[in-house]
């Protein structure tokens, strides 16, 4: 009861946000790409950088950690 964990992020790891964008707020040229789909997922740096588009959740977070950062979730 008395163990202590720490469950804070990886100070050795950038911190990046993760958070739906619909497509139809995204320029036309880029919507033409996304074939099908309402909500896609943006990666983006602390200071709001957009370093990635991806199609699915999942997918923002495995990009994120294989890249050595640490990704959380933005609403």
């Amino acid at each position: 009861m008395d163990t202590k964990y720490d469950i804070g992020a990886d100070e050795s790891r950038a911190i990046v946000y993760v958070r739906p964008v619909k497509v139809d707020d995204l320029p036309e040229d880029m919507r033409d790409q996304v074939r099908g789909a309402t909500t896609i997922y943006a990666v983006h740096s602390v200071d709001g950088e957009r370093l990635a588009l991806v199609r699915d959740r999942r997918l923002a977070f495995l990009l994120a950690r294989q890249n050595n950062m640490e990704p959380v979730t933005v609403h």
